[in-house]
């Protein structure tokens, strides 16, 4: 994608504000599945680095960035790490649990021969006694009695039934930073050197896991940002560093209920959202959004309020997972997530003015306030903000403005990241101190923007470098 240069299919008034991220998966394992959804609605493509070769990875990417210029939006490409797998290995048939009894884990473990229940990952050197282990998602649930010799005995809670690579959730456990695999920087290494825009770095503990990481992608040349996955209780503990290292956030709620309480995580989900925007940091609400979807055309009435919800927030997007990569109405559900965000924005404003009052006094906050200010008080249409790094738009993005941002930028790259934030439109041209006047002219010229339209600026004096962000302009259109 050289440049933007298709039109788009809506006017300005109607854009989108809350971005959609779409799991690719064997439901959507084609181009044209992929530019359906893009069509429908999607702004971001996730692959999940758990399943797949890279062969495939390399089909998918290409489909991506393909559809993409055919349909002339960017879309962010988000490389999800799977992370330590904490799960159950292989074994025959099912494990009766029975409260009150022993179980004993050991990591590659023979059940048939030993009797010990096989992990894919070697708990045993970060587990402590007394600490709980959590099988299948929750339902079955252990307190660890004893770690002799690799060997993790355990007491079970309650009854119940195990299958095999069923997940493990570990809540009170210190990973101690070990949290990228040799697998992870396998699948970093080969991310490294493909059109990757976002890395999400799984079971996020503290903030030194991402600068662990953020070491690794420098080392690589990687111009990958990272987004921190909360979905552990360490994370929520250490979130305000972890919001602070990082440059995105997901709210990975399906693990986070079962590593915490499960009525703590809609609490939780509103602290993120509101530490994202005072960091100008882009959070993404994600698990079971429109989960009955993966079998159904229509999503319950909770589904919906779930996502609503979401919006009035203030996330900057909202992910769907097994509804696009193994459901049998994977461009459906982006077209009713889509639909619910429009009907959201459109009933209730979700400005957030302490945002701004809350915000470090620092210049790029005073310009962004009076940008904002300046838009509502000349009733603007739109605001458009010149960027090299995508700094400028995320800083407008986090005050949640009623008006759409239109970002203009010579970086491909900072185009694709900004399609992952809340209200932002990116558009790529080549440096010049006119890229702003240029484009609004041409979307005037395609109907986009109307005659007569007010239109705030942001923009430097020295287009294309990082920072520069100084000056503000008020223009109608002709």
């Amino acid at each position: 994608m050289q440049s933007t240069n298709k039109v788009p299919n809506t006017p300005a008034v109607a854009f989108k504000r809350t971005k959609i991220v779409a799991t690719i998966g064997p439901a959507t394992n084609s181009y044209e599945s992929v530019l359906d959804m893009i069509k429908a609605g999607a702004n971001a493509m996730r692959l999940n680095f758990s399943h797949g070769t890279y062969e495939e990875r390399d089909d998918q990417l290409a489909w991506v960035r393909r559809a993409s210029n055919d349909y002339g939006k960017p879309v962010a490409i988000i490389q999800d790490l799977q992370g330590p797998k904490v799960r159950l290995g292989d074994f025959e048939g099912f494990i009766n649990v029975v409260k009150n009894h022993a179980l004993s884990f050991k990591y590659n473990a023979d059940y048939e021969r030993s009797g010990l229940i096989p992990t894919q990952y070697d708990l045993s050197k970060h587990m402590k006694r007394g600490e709980r282990l959590y099988l299948f998602d929750g339902k079955i649930r252990t307190v660890v009695t004893s770690i002799v010799d690799g060997v993790i005995h355990a007491r079970a809670e309650n009854d119940g039934v195990l299958m095999k690579r069923k997940g493990m959730n570990l809540p009170d456990t210190d990973f101690e930073g070990d949290i990228i695999t040799a697998k992870d920087r396998q699948d970093i290494a080969y991310g490294s050197t493909r059109d990757i825009d976002y890395v999400a770095l799984s079971f996020v503990q503290s903030s030194a896991d991402i600068r662990k990481l953020r070491t690794i992608l420098k080392g690589l040349g990687s111009t990958a940002k990272i987004i921190a996955k909360i979905e552990t209780r360490a994370a929520v503990e250490n979130i305000v560093s972890i919001i602070e290292e990082s440059d995105a956030i997901m709210i990975a709620r399906g693990d986070l209920a079962i590593e915490t309480e499960a009525e703590s995580v809609p609490i939780v989900q509103r602290q993120i959202i509101e530490l994202g925007q005072l960091h100008a940091k882009p959070t993404i609400v994600a698990t079971q959004m429109l989960a009955s979807m993966v079998e159904t055309l229509e999503p319950t009435r909770a589904e919906v309020s779930d996502v609503a919800t979401a919006v009035l927030l203030g996330a900057d997007a909202v992910m769907l997972s097994d509804e696009t990569a193994n459901g049998k109405h994977p461009i459906e559900a982006v077209k009713v997530m889509k639909r619910v965000i429009l009907y959201s924005q459109q009933h209730k404003s979700i400005y957030s003015s302490r945002t701004v009052l809350r915000a470090t006094p620092t210049k790029q906050n005073a310009i962004s306030n009076a940008v904002i200010s300046l838009a509502e008080n000349v009733d603007a249409r739109a605001i458009v903000a010149e960027t090299a790094s995508g700094s400028t738009a995320m800083q407008l993005a986090a005050r949640r403005p009623e008006r759409p941002i239109v970002a203009v930028t010579a970086d491909k790259r900072t185009a694709q990241q900004l399609a992952l934030v809340y209200g932002t439109k990116s558009y790529v041209r080549p440096i010049d101190k006119f890229a702003a006047t240029k484009l609004t002219n041409w979307l005037r010229q395609n109907k986009v923007l109307n005659k007569g339209d007010m239109i705030v600026t942001a923009s430097g004096q020295y287009p294309g470098m990082v920072g520069t962000t100084d000056t503000i302009k008020v223009r109608m259109l002709e």
